[in-house]
């Protein structure tokens, strides 16, 4: 079983307490720091407006990011390829009967 720590991840300031699993520590205090680097940003840029703003478009920008990266995933070719090694395969495989 896989251990789990408590730990606090603050974000814009708030703190959230989770319960993560030791080896996935570093990547969740590196996407807090991720977030609070892109809300400081906003914050800088957007003076009037307030944190709802900042991480509802920090949440965007990582949706965004995150539909990009499924479509630049084409995984038919990897599939094209399996197909034709099933159809050799099966071709010296009969051959060899």
């Amino acid at each position: 079983m896989t251990e789990k720590l408590s730990i606090n991840i603050k974000i814009d300031g708030r703190t959230y307490p989770l319960k993560v699993e030791k080896e996935n520590e570093e990547k969740f205090r590196k996407a807090a720091k991720i977030i609070n680097d892109i809300v400081l940003q906003y914050r800088q840029k957007y003076v009037n407006s307030d944190s709802q703003d900042f991480i509802a478009m920090a949440a965007f920008q990582f949706v965004v990011k995150n539909i990009d990266l499924e479509e630049k995933v084409d995984q038919s070719p990897l599939f094209d390829g399996l197909k034709k090694l099933d159809e050799d395969l099966g071709d010296y495989l009969s051959l060899r009967e």
